[in-house]
């Protein structure tokens, strides 16, 4: 039993160094915030790339996590909607200035001044959190659990990198089918597209997920899809993969880079990139993304595949999904150890 006022969270001390149980104060709540009692945070690559050091600038020490779901059990002054007792989602964008000139035209995604749960802003690898309520979402019904903690990012940017990829669209490349790519290929066959899933190079487990869920091709991201494509999404951070997809989009075809790091890309012939092809970034989300996608998910209705493991496990959920042994998502689920 914690003494009052009292939670366990895994902690990053110094990058590069596994996380460590630790018992710290329950935050309280600031103007505007609420204090959050964690159902289960997911575990993202994101996360992953933060506790490796390949993000700089991350508080330290840190409390990662930034796919939380929760209850809210206290709030602080100003608070005007969210209830005590209410469930909600707390993704990746924690806070935006709300003034810079990317906020005031519509791009708070790229605020000067924007600061991100689980990087900036100690996260949901704990018992309790804080967030500012306005960067919180009510969720459905459906996903007010532990089964919608990837919404919150995997799925976030997923639909954010989908949005880019062009209504004319029909054949959609996936590169790297993890927790996003398991969430996206959902809404994609809704809306009657073709995906063609490409994973590593003898992952037939990660194939015949691809194509349990819809696809109509899975092979190795070595390979070119039998079929041209409109458009490819690149999840993987694989910076090689990059004149790969150019090679397999057609003619004004778009290639959507969508996670937070990727390795160097290769440099590559001026033909993969001419005749009108795009090649574009994503970078975090928008709460009108998150709005957009929490009224569509149900609609799917999209499904979670998860993988779950207590608090004090951080570690070992960090290392299957360094090592590829996931299929969707890992999500920590709270403990009282």
């Amino acid at each position: 039993m914690l003494p009052q006022g009292s939670m366990h969270a895994m902690v990053l001390e110094k990058p590069g160094q596994p996380l460590v149980l630790r018992t710290v104060p329950i935050p309280a709540p600031a103007d505007g915030q609420v204090l959050v009692k964690v159902i289960a945070c997911g575990v993202c690559r994101t996360d992953l790339h933060i506790v490796d050091g390949e993000l700089a600038a991350a508080k330290l020490p840190l409390i990662p996590g930034h796919e939380i779901v929760g209850v809210v059990v206290q709030k602080g002054k100003g608070i005007t909607t969210l209830r005590e007792g209410e469930t909600v989602g707390i993704p990746w964008l924690g806070y935006t200035c709300g003034s810079c000139r990317y906020c005031l035209r519509g791009q708070e995604n790229l605020c000067e001044h924007a600061r991100f749960t689980g990087y900036t802003l100690d996260g949901g690898f704990a018992e309790y959190t804080v967030a500012y309520e306005s960067y919180c979402f009510p969720l459905p019904r459906r996903y007010a659990n532990a089964s919608g903690s990837p919404l919150l990012c995997a799925g976030l940017i997923g639909y954010r990198s989908y949005s880019f990829t062009g209504r004319q669209a029909v054949n959609l490349g996936i590169y790297g089918f993890g927790a996003a790519a398991h969430l996206l290929i959902q809404l994609a066959r809704s809306e009657n597209k073709n995906v063609f899933a490409f994973v590593r190079e003898g992952d037939r487990e990660a194939q015949d997920f691809a194509l349990s869920l819809g696809a109509v091709w899975a092979g190795s991201s070595a390979q070119l899809p039998p079929e041209k494509l409109d458009a490819a999404i690149i999840f993987a951070p694989v910076g090689n993969l990059v004149p790969q997809a150019l090679e397999a989009v057609d003619k004004g075809g778009i290639v959507v880079c969508g996670g937070i790091h990727m390795s160097d890309i290769p440099s590559f012939p001026y033909h993969l990139l001419w005749e009108e092809r795009v090649l574009r970034s994503v970078a975090n989300l928008t709460r009108q993304d998150g709005k957009t996608y929490l009224q569509l998910a149900p609609q799917v209705p999209v499904k979670t595949t998860t993988t779950s493991y207590p608090l004090h496990q951080a570690n070992e959920a960090l290392n299957d999904l360094r090592n590829g042994r996931l299929q969707g998502a890992a999500v920590l689920v709270m403990d009282s150890t």
